[in-house]
């Protein structure tokens, strides 16, 4: 979208709006507090660590208004804490928004290399916390005919290679702020869903941090899906993911205008689609073959390479397989149009 539409489009004045956002510890989040502190906004930021250095930036440069809140979305005591933060904070103007921000992500890899655990701490994070969050803060919001904004991303839209454990919390939260959205309908409450392009975020820079989940993932896989993969075939999309990160937009500011945007205006859209190419990634997923949509997203994220058990010449192989060539690593992935937030 567009930001000189989003500019024009009607808003509300900020006046004394309360708006909560998860996960401000870096990203998204944190960009989202500094705009909202400086539009006048009395914003409730929660992080996991109150000495990070994205919750020491938000002290040293926000207004008195801005108030920092520790929380784990795994921890029912958190959630519990952070309600009852929210209400003795907003007596006197009610809570306009609740922006789901936070998420998690771990793994890159296929799904039958990825632990079921991962699975469930993707869900944990991306689904059931922000799902027990929301329902707590539902009576404010109704009061108050507010908005719910929510962090989605299009891996949640379709299916991009290695990231199922994270796509699939997505598609779950994404349901659920559409079953919302018509619910909430008659009590005013609007639901908007934003789902961003990669963007250098710290976890995107972080490139050390997925060396040592790679690490962990080799590690502690058991030894028939070692030898059927190989080492090298974890390694090639390990090399293809990071790759596609260095291509990520630096700069945050299209989705924190989407957020804002989501908040403010009279009529906000259903979905936000900030980030480049994102238009064509859709019409691609929606209106071309199967086989085509599959090349595309290989292309521009992860393009596998074959497993080890199936190259010509293992043992296992097929006569057919062993006729096949082995198309090996591909060397330019090309850009990606997202990744893990």
């Amino acid at each position: 979208i567009a930001l000189s539409r989003l500019a024009r489009s009607p808003r509300l004045p900020v006046a004394t709006r309360a708006v909560l956002i998860t996960g401000c510890d870096s990203g998204f989040g944190k960009e989202t507090a500094k705009k909202l502190d400086a539009m006048g906004f009395t914003v409730l930021a929660t992080v996991l660590d109150l000495d990070s250095p994205g919750a020491l930036e938000l002290r040293a440069c926000c207004s008195p208004r801005l108030r920092l809140l520790q929380m784990d979305l795994t921890k029912p005591a958190d959630i519990s804490r952070a309600l009852e933060f929210t209400k003795a904070h907003t007596t006197s103007t009610g809570l306009w928004g609740l922006v789901n921000n936070a998420g998690y992500n771990d793994v890159v890899a296929d799904v039958e290399l990825s632990p079921v655990a991962t699975f469930r701490s993707c869900m944990e994070v991306n689904f059931f916390g922000a799902l027990e969050l929301t329902k707590g803060l539902l009576p404010l919001l109704r009061r108050s005919r507010g908005r719910i904004v929510t962090v989605g991303s299009p891996a949640g839209d379709m299916p991009y290679p290695c990231l199922a454990a994270y796509g699939a919390s997505k598609a779950a939260m994404v349901l659920l702020m559409d079953t919302f959205s018509c619910e909430l309908l008659p009590w005013g409450v609007k639901v908007s869903v934003i789902q961003p392009g990669c963007f250098k975020t710290e976890s995107v820079r972080n490139v050390g941090q997925w060396e040592q989940r790679k690490e962990l993932l080799l590690a502690s896989l058991p030894q028939e899906l070692l030898q059927a993969y190989g080492e090298d075939y974890i390694e090639h999309l390990h090399g293809q993911f990071l790759h596609s990160l260095r291509l990520a937009l630096p700069d945050l500011s299209p989705v924190v205008d989407a957020i804002t945007d989501a908040l403010l205006a009279v009529q906000p859209r259903r979905r936000y689609y900030p980030g480049h190419g994102l238009g064509l990634m859709y019409f691609i997923h929606y209106y071309l073959p199967e086989g085509l949509r599959r090349r595309f997203l290989q292309t521009f994220f992860i393009n596998h390479c074959l497993p080890k058990a199936l190259r010509p010449g293992q043992p296992g192989s097929t006569p057919a397989q062993d006729a096949a060539q082995d198309p090996g690593p591909n060397p330019d992935p090309g850009p990606s149009p997202v990744a893990a937030q």
